[in-house]
């Protein structure tokens, strides 16, 4: 039997008239579900009136990263601006907030930096860590003045200022559910540089160092997971407190016994009186085994706004940092780097003597200070004096409403020591970058405005 034979003969149409039928059926069958899939417009339906109006869009939302979201209002946003507001008016207000040299470098040093931008050849990148001859003189520095052998090599790196150069180290070395201690009151970038890296921050008492080592032991044995860096900040911003170098060989120990890494802050490294020279922490044996030192060369050599810092010490610590930096920046304007050659070649004795300069305008503030009441101690080292806000303000007042007090009916701006965490509440943190002219003056309207 063939294939064919073998269908239901029943299902077909009986004749060929029945089978034109359903093929036209199917055809239009076809043509119909054909027309429904087609997009192109029915010209038979019904008008709909378009919309007359928009409909209301929802207000667009900038979604900050929660690392931005953990970071307080800027403490001093309120003095800034009305510091800003009274100078526009023409008021003459002087400024004791912000640590700015306002000395101008060596000339030479600004020769060089002229010379040196002059030369086609500056203009281009320069490396992230610096170049080699600036490298060089900071390890020459660092074994002239404190006895330490650095490589430049692997041991020295260059910063866009020792602010950059922390901030950088934190995001190399922390990270979510890391620790660190710190001093307190605090330079803000030390809180804030670790909470930008997703860290946590531990905040010990800075004023009595045998105190905070002691704390140091002590949140290391009850904390877990234990801190992972432990940041030093001597001579200390805002406090002005000050060690000497036995405390860092006490660092050191601790540091190898509970197992954390070690940052130490020297930005006034080249700003000390009375004879007083602060420690190097490299200087402390064993201290490049378990960390780094920051140093800048904003104070000492009035070079503020040419950003020019230094991290020194482990050279796998170095590393990283320079591995963050290779991402983020391609190092410092080279004229800049040429010029800072020769300040550290050439101008060290200025540096002693802007030393001599601060010291005079200390005396100057401090005793003005003291015929007015003030409880008040002689600084031996940095570009601060930390101030015990007089009663009856003291006990009447918070410490940023004294600040806003002195700046509006005193012309006298101050930083309020709230700005620098809970320990700084009662006291105000007065720079010296102005002349002893100035600072006499600033007494004086300090004096009137309380009466």
């Amino acid at each position: 039997m063939s294939d064919t034979a073998s269908l239901d003969d029943s299902k077909l149409p009986g004749n060929p008239a029945e089978q034109s039928a359903a093929e036209a059926k199917a055809v239009a069958n076809e043509a119909e579900f054909a027309a429904s899939q087609d997009d192109s417009p029915n010209i038979d339906a019904p008008a709909i009136d378009a919309p007359t109006t928009d409909p209301v869009p929802e207000p667009f939302e900038v979604k900050f990263a929660s690392r931005v979201d953990r970071l307080p209002p800027y403490m001093f946003g309120r003095i800034n601006n009305s510091l800003y507001q009274k100078r526009r008016a023409g008021d003459d207000v002087i400024d004791l907030g912000m640590g700015n040299p306002s000395d101008p470098p060596d000339p030479v040093v600004i020769q060089k930096l002229h010379d040196a931008s002059s030369d086609p050849g500056n203009h281009g990148y320069s490396k992230s860590n610096g170049i080699a001859n600036l490298r060089r003189e900071v390890a020459g520095k660092y074994y002239r003045k404190y006895g330490v052998r650095l490589d430049p090599e692997t041991e020295i790196i260059s910063c866009l200022g020792s602010k950059e150069g922390f901030s950088h180290m934190c995001l190399a070395l922390m990270g979510p559910g890391d620790t660190a201690m710190i001093p307190s009151p605090y330079f803000p970038v030390h809180m804030y540089g670790v909470i930008l890296a997703s860290g946590n921050v531990v905040a010990l008492d800075v004023a009595d160092p045998d105190k905070f080592l002691r704390n140091v032991a002590y949140t290391c044995e009850n904390m877990m997971p234990s801190p992972k860096i432990l940041i030093v900040n001597y001579p200390h911003n805002p406090s002005s407190a000050v060690i000497e170098p036995d405390f860092f060989i006490e660092v050191v120990r601790l540091a190898k016994k509970y197992g954390f890494m070690v940052i130490h802050d020297f930005a006034y490294a080249d700003v000390a009186f009375d004879g007083y020279v602060p420690p190097s922490y490299l200087a402390a044996p064993g201290s490049k085994d378990v960390g780094v030192e920051f140093t800048t060369m904003s104070k000492g050599y009035n070079m503020a706004g040419w950003r020019v810092g230094f991290c020194a010490g482990n050279a796998d610590m170095v590393r990283g940092l320079g591995t963050i930096k290779g991402y983020y920046d391609y190092g410092m304007f080279q004229a800049i780097q040429i010029a800072a050659i020769v300040a550290l070649r050439e101008t060290e004795a200025n540096v002693e003597k802007q030393s001599e300069i601060y010291q005079r305008r200390r005396d100057v503030l401090v005793n003005g200070l003291r015929r007015l009441g003030w409880n008040v101690q002689p600084p031996k080292a940095g570009m601060f004096v930390w101030a015990e806000v007089p009663e009856p303000w003291r006990s009447s007042m918070s410490t940023m409403d004294f600040a806003m007090k002195l700046l509006e009916e005193g012309n006298v701006a101050v930083s309020p020591g709230s700005g620098f965490g809970a320990a700084g509440e009662g006291y105000l943190r007065m720079s010296l970058v102005e002349n002893e002219h100035r600072l006499r003056q600033a007494v004086r309207q300090i004096s009137k405005c309380l009466g």
